[in-house]
């Protein structure tokens, strides 16, 4: 037996840290859609074992999309069951057991070094083990916070059961999931100020990434003098295109139009951070937006929030790469700069190749989506792109897709979760390589 066990030891230990993770994140999934399609996680007898693994992915890679009702369909034990894969795919794989091998011991061995750095993308001044203990507190400080905050806001708005509606929200907001326990997520408390406050602070945490925090704690504590460029990057990017997007969709979107006007800045506000934090949550119907305002929205998904956060699409530290890169070819310039520091050409090499695989995943995607279904191709780009970039927002066609439809959906809100890039890298198996000493680091 201990021979048995020492082998598929040396086996988990000769594969590939990358594709470690995907079998890791595959084998969340599986878990939970075993669970899942047990009797006492549902509530309705019609949910088929397609919609389970479809919740249990979407879940895992806290997309948000859904064909099943989270608060009808399932019981309070599969609203549970639901809640942890959330909480397992926001945190992410690896996260968790390296956290409990941490809390036994003073370091990581190098294997689970190595699957935390495939796991969160950071600058090389960071230290995974550290990294990890700091995750896992501020995540369940933030949880607990925004449980609290949400249900002192869910009691003044009259909601029922608001202990366990503020916990599920709590967590599904900060881990950018999208699933809500309503079925029309908070379009009824559109006008509910404080509501939408709070589940944004939530989003936006959650999305910045932990790297802005555990960061800004040193600087804090007086460890570094000075935000990493990494971490200026996102927030400067996170913050203009919010403001961008505001301005736009306020301006822009008909279906808002007649609102008052502070009910008209918030739910501008609401939309376009639950794009860019690719959280998922709506306070007005995706369905009845403008093309102009789809098209923004797909956008805002597809950039998406930041590296070795809870969130999706190809990060602000990618777009600002490629801006730079613009801006630089532009100019005339050899080299890409930020505040006077250069970035590293091999940085620059891992953006573009993130662009080209995520292009290339959302347009095929969209193909095989759009043979599969017979619906207008407006509503099939939105879908895929928000499967891809796992934001949740949906024009209400998800329900009515096709089994091949929902499989489909099913790839890409892995592919998402994973990124298109390490998808492919699982894929193909690359010999690792190690990068060269650096005084300045963005992580992609």
């Amino acid at each position: 037996m201990k021979e048995k066990w020492n082998g598929f030891r040396r086996f988990v230990d000769g594969i590939h840290p990358v594709r470690l993770v995907a079998l890791g994140y595959l084998s969340y999934i599986l878990f939970g859609w075993i669970l899942l399609s047990l009797p006492f996680s549902m509530a309705a007898p019609h949910v088929s074992a397609l919609d389970t693994l479809f919740t249990s992915t979407s879940a895992v890679s806290t997309t948000g999309l859904v064909t099943a009702s989270t608060g009808n369909d399932f019981s309070m034990l599969g609203q549970i069951l639901i809640l942890v894969l959330i909480q397992l795919g926001g945190l992410g794989y690896m996260t968790f057991g390296s956290f409990v091998v941490l809390s036994r011991s003073a370091t990581l061995s190098d294997r689970r070094q190595n699957i935390g750095k495939t796991v969160f993308s950071m600058p090389q001044e960071f230290r995974v083990d550290k990294f990890i203990r700091s995750v896992i507190a501020f995540t369940l400080i933030t949880e607990f916070l925004g449980s609290i905050a949400l249900f002192w806001a869910f009691s003044c708005a009259g909601i029922s059961n608001p202990f366990w509606t503020s916990i599920f929200h709590s967590v599904s907001a900060f881990c950018t999931a999208g699933f809500s326990l309503y079925d029309d997520s908070f379009e009824s408390l559109r006008s509910n100020v404080s509501i939408n406050i709070i589940l944004a602070t939530l989003s936006y945490l959650g999305a910045i990434g932990f790297i802005v925090f555990v960061d800004g704690w040193r600087c804090i504590i007086g460890k570094t003098t000075r935000l990493t460029l990494t971490s200026r990057i996102i927030i400067t990017t996170t913050l203009w295109l919010s403001m961008a997007g505001v301005v736009l969709f306020f301006v822009a979107e008909p279906s808002i139009q007649y609102l008052p006007p502070h009910e008209r800045i918030v739910a501008s506000c609401f939309q376009v951070m639950t794009s860019i934090t690719t959280v998922g949550f709506n306070t007005i119907p995706t369905g009845g937006l403008s093309p102009a305002s789809l098209f923004l929205i797909i956008m805002l998904m597809v950039i998406g929030a930041s590296p070795s956060g809870t969130g999706g699409g190809l990060k602000t530290t990618t777009f600002s790469a490629l801006f730079g890169m613009i801006r630089s070819a532009i100019r005339g310039r050899e080299r890409v700069t930020f505040w006077g520091k250069e970035i590293p050409e091999e940085r620059l090499r891992l953006a573009i190749a993130t662009i080209g695989f995520y292009a290339m995943a959302l347009i095929f995607g969209c193909y095989l989506l759009a043979l599969a279904e017979n619906l207008p191709f407006e509503g099939l780009l939105f879908e895929t792109a928000s499967a891809l970039g796992t934001v949740g927002l949906s024009t209400g066609i998800t329900a009515t897709l096709s089994p091949i439809g929902k499989l489909i959906i099913i790839m890409l809100m892995f592919i998402g979760r994973l990124g298109p890039l390490v998808f492919g890298i699982a894929l193909f198996l690359p010999s690792q390589k190690n990068d060269k000493e650096i005084k300045e680091d963005l992580a992609i």
